[in-house]
C-alpha cells in the first residue's frame, strides 16, 4: 500500500526537482545540517535509526562529497550540530544530542570539518536552526555569515528534510524576503542530500504519544514544503570547474 500512496503523492505533488552547476560566478555557501551521531548513527540514541538506513547514509555521503569539494576550494561551509543540554527538554521529542553523550558530535565521515579552517561549526539547541544562531546580543551569526562571506547562493543538506532542514530553510526565505541576508540570493536544497527518519505506522501505534513518520512520504512532503516557500530542490550537482 505505501508504494501506490507514495506513487500517487509525487504524481499529484511533483518537485520539479533541477540540476545545479556550481561556479566561481555566484558566491555558494554549503550548509550541513544535524548530520550527527544521534540522527544518523545507527544505535548512537533515541533518535537515531536502529539499524542501518540507506537514505540517511547517502545522505552523509553526498555531505562528505561536496564537503570535500567545497573545502579544497576554500568555498564557506557552515555546519549545525544539535546539541542539548540534560535539562532542557524538547518536546515533542524524548532525550536526544545531549552535552557529552557523543550523539551531539559529527558523524565520523566528517568529523574533519572540526579541524578545517574554512568551516564554521554552530552548535544548535533548538529544532530551527535560524533562531538557534540567535546570540545574546540580538545579532545573528548565520546572517553575519553570509554577509561576511559575501554568499549569494546557499546549498543546504542534512536531516531530517521535514523537520529541522525544513524549517531553517523555510525561516532563511523568510529573513531573505524581508532584507535581513544580503546578499543571499537563493536557498537550494539537494534532495539526495537531505534524508528524514521513518517510523511506519504499526510501529508508531506501540509508542505512546508517537506520530506515524514514513520516511520517503515525510521526506517528498519536506522537499515540497520547502519548494513552495520559495527553495529551489536540486536533485544532481556538480561544480565547474572541477579542477
Amino acid at each position: 500500500m505505501a508504494a501506490p500512496m507514495l506513487g500517487l503523492l509525487k504524481a499529484e505533488l511533483p518537485l520539479q526537482e533541477e540540476s545545479l552547476l556550481i561556479s566561481a560566478s555566484k558566491k555558494t555557501g554549503l550548509v550541513l545540517v544535524d548530520i550527527v551521531n544521534g540522527f544518523c548513527t545507527p544505535g548512537a540514541g533515541n533518535l537515531a535509526p536502529t539499524q542501518p538506513d540507506k537514505q540517511i547514509s547517502d545522505m552523509v555521503d553526498e555531505s562528505v562529497g561536496l564537503a570535500r569539494i567545497f573545502s579544497e576550494k576554500k568555498w564557506p561551509i557552515l555546519a549545525f550540530l544539535d546539541t542539548h543540554q540534560p535539562n532542557k527538554p524538547e518536546p515533542p521529542y524524548p532525550p536526544h544530542c545531549i552535552v557529552g553523550s557523543g550523539e551531539e558530535n559529527l558523524v565520523p565521515a566528517l568529523e574533519w570539518l572540526q579541524k578545517d579552517p574554512n568551516v564554521t561549526i554552530k552548535r544548535k539547541d533548538c529544532i530551527n536552526a535560524f533562531v538557534g544562531c540567535i546570540e545574546k546580543d540580538g545579532s545573528n551569526s548565520f546572517v553575519d555569515w553570509v554577509k561576511n562571506n559575501g554568499i549569494q547562493v546557499i546549498l543546504v543538506l542534512g536531516i531530517c528534510t521535514d523537520i529541522c532542514v525544513f524549517d531553517f530553510v523555510a525561516t532563511a526565505l523568510s529573513a531573505r524576503n524581508c532584507g535581513l541576508l544580503p546578499p543571499l540570493e537563493d536557498v537550494l536544497v539537494y534532495s539526495q542530500g537531505s534524508a528524514t527518519f521513518d517510523l511506519p505506522l504499526h510501529v508508531a501505534q506501540s509508542i505512546e504519544g508517537a506520530n506515524p513518520h514514513p520516511q520517503e512520504m515525510m521526506h517528498h512532503m519536506g522537499l515540497y514544503f520547502a519548494k513552495l516557500r520559495g527553495a529551489k530542490i536540486v536533485k544532481e550537482v556538480s561544480v565547474f570547474p572541477l579542477s
